[in-house]
């Protein structure tokens, strides 16, 4: 039973071997008689076989270098051209001419002759365009105002002025609140020195908490003077005394006035 099955298995490898395709020789062909590593043939030795591109795919037609056919310029009687496969041979003449002819279309293709930039050039002239003033061109004023023009336009825009005679200025409306600039005004002495007596518990803290209360100290010396300060001081507002609430300083506005003086 075993050999069946070996000799079963080998005539099924047999035949997958029989139906598979040949593997072609990558070395065929090559060298002589097919040998890769035979020796290079001898110099004048004839080397027969099929060539690669059978004469029948190779097409005899010439291929010109454009769809136009070249100027010919004509050459002097000494000098010769050579005719390739690609039609007759371009010379330096035949270059300058095709340049000429170039130049000569795209010239033509706007309508205008190109201009050369140049410093020495005079300005363009302004066509269409009354956005663009030229009071500062002279001939252009010139041309279109005289003086007695220019004369008679400003005598008529004096005839237009309008006087207008000055007011007096408003009142400034009176208001409740204490002048602190005038209350600067009114005082010499600096900050820190005492003229009124206060008398109290704890007046340090209690002007700390009190004067938290105020955005600035203008406005705690508005209030200090409006609650009867700077004789008085009910919440602490001024401890030491001096008559400025919160640390407060009249030096800028004595030194506004002194400056302006």
């Amino acid at each position: 039973m075993r050999v069946v099955v070996t000799l079963a298995a080998i005539g099924s490898v047999l035949s997958l071997a029989a139906c598979s395709p040949p593997v072609p020789d990558s070395a065929a062909g090559v060298g002589l008689d097919g040998d890769p590593f035979a020796a290079p043939p001898a110099v004048g030795t004839t080397i027969t076989g099929d060539p690669l591109v059978p004469p029948s795919r190779i097409s005899s037609e010439n291929l010109p270098l454009t769809n136009d056919p070249l100027p010919q310029a004509p050459r002097s009687a000494g000098s010769s051209s050579t005719a390739s496969s690609y039609g007759t041979a371009r010379t330096s003449e035949d270059i300058a001419a095709e340049t000429q002819a170039a130049l000569r279309a795209a010239g033509a293709n706007s309508g205008q002759t190109p201009v050369e930039a140049s410093p020495s050039n005079p300005a363009p002239a302004l066509i269409g365009n009354p956005g663009i003033s030229d009071e500062n061109n002279f001939d252009a004023v010139a041309a279109r105002q005289t003086i007695e023009s220019d004369a008679q336009r400003l005598a008529n825009q004096r005839s237009q002025y309008q006087q207008v005679a000055p007011t007096a200025l408003p009142s400034q409306t009176s208001s409740r609140d204490p002048n602190i600039v005038q209350y600067a005004l009114s005082t010499s002495h600096p900050v820190g020195t005492k003229i009124h007596s206060r008398a109290g518990i704890n007046l340090r803290s209690r002007s700390a908490r009190n004067c938290a209360g105020f955005q600035s100290s203008e406005q705690a010396q508005i209030a200090f003077l409006a609650a009867g300060g700077p004789q008085r001081d009910r919440q602490a507002l001024d401890p030491d005394g001096d008559g400025y609430a919160c640390g407060w300083d009249p030096s800028p506005y004595r030194l506004a006035v002194r400056s302006n003086s």
